[in-house]
């Protein structure tokens, strides 16, 4: 089976300070998704910014970038994500008190911009973690919200798993049906106090996923490149993008999302695989518009 390849352009954590390119509007981030899917990329996965790199859920920033996605390309997936919104902060002096950087919203409004634009994919945390300064919450309750809105959206939600409890509880959610048949898991590793980035880390995650699901992995940072070899040998698709990791080699910065996407194309046909054209990759996933 060919490797879909996803390039994930901008995330909302990397900064022009890790790297003086990174996409911030619309227009940038739209070419960005552009020149990737040029390069091999199969899947766009896109947050997006404020013109000054500040992060956006603004519905118009989303509708911009993906109408010229869509007109420039008709063929690449679109995957937006739903993550901004899921953060608390404890004041120090009280702690049930949310302290200034707490981002918590009502999960209807964390995919407001999905249900407007329909896309393709969207991704869909799972992970309740420790992060930064600050707790990323995503509960049950929420997670069927958001789930319900997804798929009468008609759009295929991207199981976001940071560990194994986060696979424990996506089962959870497709025993009772809150998910539809054929998910799509991504596994997550190398985030502080999530799963390690190292192969048994890896093997394990896949060996708790249901049989026959479809499933794709990266590592962040300097892991990106390690962990998208092994997500190919244990017949994961995989994922690159500046959101992950800026580097193309230890102290060289990637030129642009581009150019990781080509750097992943090239280890995947090295290992022996073959690259997925955005036509296949919406068969592999049962994509059907």
């Amino acid at each position: 089976m060919p490797t879909i390849i996803s390039c994930a352009v901008t995330g909302n954590i990397t900064t022009r300070a890790h790297h003086p390119e990174l996409p911030c509007t619309p227009q940038e981030i739209a070419k960005a998704c552009i020149d990737a899917a040029r390069a091999g990329a199969a899947i766009v996965h896109i947050h997006v910014r404020y013109p000054d790199g500040r992060p956006s859920m603004e519905l118009q920033h989303y509708r911009e970038t993906v109408e010229r996605v869509r007109d420039a390309d008709s063929e690449v997936i679109i995957n937006l994500t739903t993550g901004p919104g899921q953060r608390f902060v404890p004041s120090l002096d009280d702690p049930k008190v949310a302290a200034p950087g707490t981002t918590l919203m009502p999960p209807e409004q964390r995919v407001e911009h999905v249900v407007a634009l329909r896309p393709d994919m969207c991704s869909l945390d799972f992970n309740t973690m420790y992060s930064g300064s600050s707790v990323v919450i995503n509960t049950p309750h929420n997670l069927r919200i958001m789930a319900k809105l997804i798929r009468e959206a008609g759009t295929l939600p991207e199981l976001e798993c940071f560990d194994s409890g986060d696979i424990h509880l996506a089962r959870d959610l497709l025993a009772d049906g809150t998910l539809g048949p054929n998910p799509f898991f991504q596994l997550v590793l190398g985030v502080k106090y999530g799963a390690a980035a190292t192969p048994a880390t890896m093997s394990y995650l896949a060996s708790l996923l249901p049989a026959g699901a479809g499933w794709s992995g990266f590592g962040v940072g300097r892991w990106e490149f390690p962990m998208l070899a092994q997500a190919w040998l244990l017949g994961g698709h995989v994922r690159v993008g500046l959101e992950d990791n800026v580097y193309l080699s230890k102290g060289v910065l990637a030129p642009d999302n581009a150019a990781l996407v080509s750097k992943a194309g090239s280890i995947v046909e090295a290992l022996g695989g073959t690259v997925a054209t955005a036509a296949q990759a919406r068969h592999i996933l049962g994509l059907t518009r």
